[in-house]
């Protein structure tokens, strides 16, 4: 049983921030602020508990005396800054509908370099708070007006010396800068917060007394309050030390418990036999080494008696597939089912197929490798049911299909869940519930960091498969700009031709479907360092007719395949482009996996700089399956300078899948797969970040082993227990891996 004695821990019905406990941290924010507050930050953050507030934390700090670099704000932005008014001017404009007056305060703010308008209507008593010389905090939306850039009615905060205070010692207090909205500045959360920290009171700390005195850290309720109002900038370096190591202990200590309840959980054990043997001897090549490794690392988790929980990471065409297929007929030997969860109708159509083959008709036939998606004819999907409800087809692949009450096993084994990530944690255990105590496999071709692997995965083990099998050919890549090097752009059409003419396929990858409808991209539009426009993003529908009009493209068959087309068309596309009918597909991240087509030998990806490292590195791993080399190009025309540009070229600069994903993590860290675009939640950390803080979290985790050795129920640390049981939304920790 996990610590407490209840259900799986990933399971939680209340959201907690921070490690929150009852008796404090738990206080309906209705009860700490004003109604009318409290309703503004629920909006704007979703925040309902006094947790929630006094964990949302500065995103950065200002000194009175150090006034904000202008220069570098980007419209549209909502920003917080530090400037000295320079110059005021009061203007008499029209008067309105109804004949009322009406007056315009400009006023320019500056940071001794560089300039930025503020404009208020119809205040025109801002002059007498901002007269010429003033410093203060001003915070609003960077607007363009006329070719400037400005802030419309922004907040601020006047900086006063108060009387009495050191002039030096207050220029250099430290302001926190909070992640704030147009309806709430970061002044105004900044006085709900010191409101919140005053109600907070004596909080017990889930970390215990031994391990905070070992790590020499100040109790939590304290680390919040000097986070929030630090005195010296040295205040806030020693409160986010302790937090983050709080946040740290509470991740593992809740991932070492997980873990160690899926240890208890017993279950029939399954031995290998004639199943495997004749599929071994079956196989038209060599398993890779790795490959073998991983295998007996799960033959020993069947056989066990307990509950495998096991993911096995591994690059684009490693073979992956392979090992979860050996594991489906060691537990159809004994007369057990295996579920594989498929995120997309096009990749589990992918691997039944793979599966398919890959068993040969004889073993085909025995085992009934069975498809079960929603969109199948409905007399198809009765069949599929029935077979499944029998236990007659032992390997059943489909999409979110098999989680629904009408999908029951005669005897479900084994759960096996690919791109693990697009998936949250209550999908996958629904699917384990149609069992009992099946084993557990998670794929994924994300290459996971070390780092990333402790901190989401700690509750399971964890395999990698990094070589790859024989006869996958390589991949040249190179970062095209179609503005400064248009000669070469037009190249590409010549090389493809070349290509086709040689009896081969290619990809058009585009981040759109149709102008202004972006698709499966996993890079939110990002406004360009130097405040440029960005170019057009290119779209499916207006790059088809565009290569239909290449010369060099002339006569060829290019289709066009998206996430928009039913479940039909993407099979008939597909089937056609397998078939070699299709010369040229022109498609969306729909491709991005599942799809094996060895003839195709060239991808172009066109707005390369909107998807991100990984999803490149997927894509690119669509070509080169068979025995001639891969060419990719990325066109993008994105600043040389910029950190897409460098994203680009550090997918055009190796093929290793596992270094790129650190190149990644280093880059845009873990909050895009952490925050709240990803997971639907809430972020579960605050402070603690994997790039950076890994002497952290592998502290923490040695000190969350020893706590839970001593204490498997920490009965004896009744803080730590309860936040443990409401440490993460699971969904949150499910996401923190993206394609």
């Amino acid at each position: 049983m996990p610590v407490g004695g209840t259900a799986y821990p990933g399971r939680v019905a209340t959201k907690r921030a921070g490690g929150a406990l009852p008796d404090g941290f738990e206080r309906p924010l209705e009860r700490v602020l004003p109604k009318a507050a409290a309703t503004k930050l629920e909006r704007a953050f979703g925040m309902q508990t006094l947790g929630d507030l006094v964990w949302h934390l500065p995103r950065r700090y200002a000194k009175r005396g150090e006034l904000t670099e202008l220069a570098s704000l980007v419209p549209g932005e909502h920003v917080t800054v530090v400037a000295k008014v320079r110059s005021v001017e009061n203007r008499d404009l029209q008067r309105d509908a109804k004949g009322r007056p009406r007056t315009l305060t400009s006023i320019t703010i500056t940071d001794g370099t560089s300039e930025l308008d503020l404009a208020f209507f119809n205040q025109s008593w801002r002059k007498d708070d901002l007269h010429q010389g003033v410093t203060a905090l001003f915070s609003g939306t960077v607007g363009v007006y006329k070719g400037k850039r400005q802030l419309a009615h922004p907040d601020y905060e006047l900086f006063d010396e108060a009387e009495g205070i050191d002039a030096e010692e207050w220029a250099n207090q430290p302001v926190p800068i909070y992640p704030a909205t147009a309806t709430l500045a970061t002044t105004k959360i900044q006085a709900l917060v010191a409101q919140g920290l005053d109600a907070l009171g004596d909080v017990p700390d889930p970390v215990p007394d031994d391990v905070r005195r070992a790590q020499k850290l100040m109790p939590v309720a304290d680390a919040l309050r000097l986070a929030h109002q630090p005195k010296v900038e040295q205040d806030a370096y020693r409160a986010r030390h302790t937090l983050a190591w709080h946040e740290a202990f509470l991740l593992q200590t809740y991932l070492l418990a997980t873990r160690d309840w899926f240890d208890t959980l017993p279950t029939a054990p399954r031995h290998p036999g004639r199943l495997l043997e004749r599929f071994d001897a079956s196989l038209p090549w060599q398993l890779t080494d790795d490959q073998r490794t991983t295998g007996d690392e799960i033959l020993a988790d069947l056989a066990s008696g307990t509950a495998m929980h096991r993911l096995v990471q591994g690059e684009v065409g490693s073979g992956k597939t392979a090992v979860a297929t050996r594991a489906m007929l060691v537990v159809a030997e004994s007369g057990g089912q295996s579920a594989l969860l498929a995120p997309t109708e096009v990749l589990a159509v992918q691997h039944l197929r793979s599966i398919t083959r890959a068993l040969g008709p004889d073993l085909a036939a025995e085992l009934q490798p069975t498809l079960l998606t929603g969109q199948m004819p409905a007399s198809e999907r009765k069949r599929a049911l029935l077979r499944i409800a029998a236990g007659s087809a032992r390997i059943v692949v489909g999409t979110h299909a098999l989680l629904s009450e009408r999908t029951s096993f005669a005897e479900l084994g084994l759960v096996v869940i690919d791109e693990q990530h697009r998936f949250g944690v209550a999908q996958r255990e629904s699917l384990r519930a149609k069992g009992v105590h099946p084993h557990t496999l998670v794929l994924t071709a994300t290459p996971i960091p070390r780092t990333i692997a402790m901190t989401a995965f700690g509750d399971l083990d964890v395999s990698t498969i990094r070589s790859l099998p024989a006869g996958r050919s390589p991949i040249k890549t190179f970062v095209v700009d179609p503005a400064e090097q248009p000669q070469l752009f037009g190249r590409i059409w010549e090389r493809m031709r070349e290509e086709l003419e040689a009896g081969r396929q290619a990809f058009v990858v585009c981040p759109a479907i149709a102008p202004g409808k972006l698709e499966g991209i996993d890079r939110d539009e990002e406004a360009p360092e130097d405040g440029r426009p960005q170019p057009p993003v290119d779209d499916v529908t207006t790059t088809l007719e565009r290569l239909r009009q290449v010369p060099a493209l002339v006569g060829r068959q290019i289709a066009p395949l998206t996430g928009a087309d039913t479940t039909e068309q993407k099979d008939a596309v597909m089937r056609a482009f397998r078939a070699r009918e299709i010369d040229v597909l022109v498609a969306t991240t729909v491709i991005e996996v599942g799809v094996d087509v060895p003839n195709a030998t060239m991808m172009v990806v066109l707005s390369a700089d909107r998807f991100g490292v990984s999803q490149l590195h997927q894509l690119r791993g669509r070509i080169g399956r068979g025995e001639h080399a891969g060419l990719c190009m990325l066109v993008s025309a994105t600043d040389p300078l910029s950190p897409a540009r460098e994203r680009l070229d550090a997918v055009a600069s190796t093929l290793d899948g596992f270094a790129l994903a650190e190149v990644d993590l280093e880059q845009r860290g873990e909050g895009d797969v952490l925050g709240a675009a990803q997971s639907g939640g809430r972020s579960g950390l605050r402070v603690l970040r994997v790039a950076r803080d890994v002497s952290i979290i592998e502290a923490a985790r040695d000190a969350a082993r020893a706590v839970l050795d001593d204490d498997p129920t920490l009965a004896e640390h009744p803080a730590l227990r309860l936040a443990v049981h409401a440490r993460l939304d699971p969904d949150a920790r499910a996401a923190l891996v993206t394609a």
